[in-house]
């Protein structure tokens, strides 16, 4: 397979496989979520691969999902993304070698959903790890719901989907996310090392361990098959794409327009059951 929008490169004994668009930050569509499984699995034909690195081109890890690709899901269709932001994701997880992400930059949305997928994480001290979902009317149900309580606390967690908090790479380093912070220029020479490290460790231990080690969080898995349905009826609605145009216009998003259109159909609805509306016209004259 010849890639697009990623870059690939087998480089002492580590597959480096990296988000080439750095023109949107490297948020993803479909076609680079194909060529990252396909790259990913990959690695399963060499048993010299070590480890895989994941990456962002440009100084950014992932800004997540690209819009517009998003906005033109629907119900009908959306499968066609969540099945692919899951292959990638049990790619990650069901690869017999680790999965390192080297983080700088942007790290939030969907980009922080991959890295949640990786085995290590290490990340530049500047760089920035959140979740954007509540602020673009998009729901992080295929990772995030699932994995950040477990690394950081149900606490936290919320706080970092309901609130969109974030947090730098040094305080992820701190509270969990990740491994370990360090200055960006010494980002890529510390990735090295561990790679290096690994090399003279078993490969079979590892590749036991890592089934082992994801054997409780694997017991999720309903949970992102219940997350994706949950996304299906989330792409398309107008309150998805006010949020989405609006993160594209540069504007605030008006999400309290629909808490109001809501209000008023239970009003209707209310006055409905209270009037005795809720019945066919026959019913309600052979009551009176």
């Amino acid at each position: 397979m010849e890639y697009a929008e990623i870059l690939y490169e087998k480089r002492d004994d580590a597959a480096w496989i990296g988000i080439n668009r750095p023109e949107v930050r490297n948020a993803f569509r479909e076609q680079t979520l194909d060529e990252l499984a396909h790259a990913l699995e990959s690695t399963r034909h060499d048993p010299t691969i070590v480890a895989a690195v994941v990456y962002g081109v440009g100084g950014h890890f992932s800004a997540g999902g690209d819009f517009h690709a998003m906005m033109k899901l629907n119900k009908a269709n959306s499968y066609m993304w969540n099945d692919r932001m899951l292959k990638v994701a049990m790619t990650c997880r069901n690869l017999p070698i680790p999965v390192i992400a080297m983080v700088e930059g942007a790290c939030v949305g969907g980009g922080h959903e991959l890295m949640l997928w990786c085995d290590l994480v290490i990340t530049a001290d500047d760089a920035t790890f959140g979740q954007t979902g509540a602020r673009v009317g998009a729901c992080p149900t295929v990772g995030a719901t699932q994995y950040i309580a477990k690394l950081i606390g149900e606490r936290r967690a919320k706080e970092m989907i309901f609130l969109c908090k974030r947090y730098s790479g040094a305080e992820a380093a701190e509270i969990g996310l990740a491994n370990e912070a360090l200055p960006a220029a010494e980002l890529q020479g510390r990735v090295e090392e561990i790679v290096q490290q690994m090399k003279g460790y078993s490969s079979q231990t590892l590749r036991a361990t890592k089934v082992s080690l994801n054997f409780d969080s694997d017991a999720l898995y309903p949970s992102w098959q219940h997350g994706m349905e949950l996304l299906a009826n989330i792409w398309g609605t107008e309150e998805s794409l006010e949020g989405m145009n609006a993160f594209l216009e540069k504007r605030p998003a008006d999400f309290h327009q629909f808490r109001v259109r809501n209000k008023n159909a239970l009003d209707t609805y209310l006055d409905d059951f209270d009037e005795g509306r809720n019945q066919s016209e026959a019913s309600q004259a052979a009551r009176k």
